[in-house]
């Protein structure tokens, strides 16, 4: 874990021009209007509960010392539920509500973004992930 080094990734995306199309970035990908930061992964499933625990819960603990130092700058905000039950939920909310059950979300003032981390587990066949999401697209 390298807290540093997130807050600093997620910095430069709340400046970097947002790609004219989908496709892959040397931090995760991007598309209109987004991008989406893997600041962290595990090599993924191998089957083992106990082994997905510990990484979910070592997972969060990173989770929560990003959201320390990014509160400590743009605020307090509690835990949001990107499952809104909303039948139109926009990118990159959609594909952030379909990997994490919940994520911590700021409106970067001044740049027009918004940001949000969160841990990716819902799927207990896929990797596990913490993400940065930046978006100029408010949460619904």
């Amino acid at each position: 874990m390298n807290i540093a080094r997130h807050i600093a990734l997620i910095d430069e995306l709340c400046f970097r021009p947002f790609p004219a199309e989908h496709g892959p970035s040397d931090d995760g990908f991007g598309g209109p209007g987004h991008h989406v930061a893997v600041l962290e992964t595990d090599d993924g499933p191998d089957g083992d509960p106990a082994r997905r625990a510990v990484t979910v819960d070592r997972f969060e603990e990173d989770h929560d010392a990003v959201y320390e130092v990014l509160a400590s700058r743009w605020g307090d905000t509690g835990p949001w539920n990107p499952r809104t039950g909303r039948e139109e939920t926009p990118e990159p909310w959609a594909w952030l509500a379909a990997r994490a059950g919940a994520a911590r979300v700021w409106e970067v003032q001044g740049t027009g973004r918004w940001v949000a981390v969160a841990v990716a587990d819902r799927d207990p066949d896929d990797a596990i992930r913490l993400l940065a999401v930046v978006t100029k697209t408010p949460p619904p």
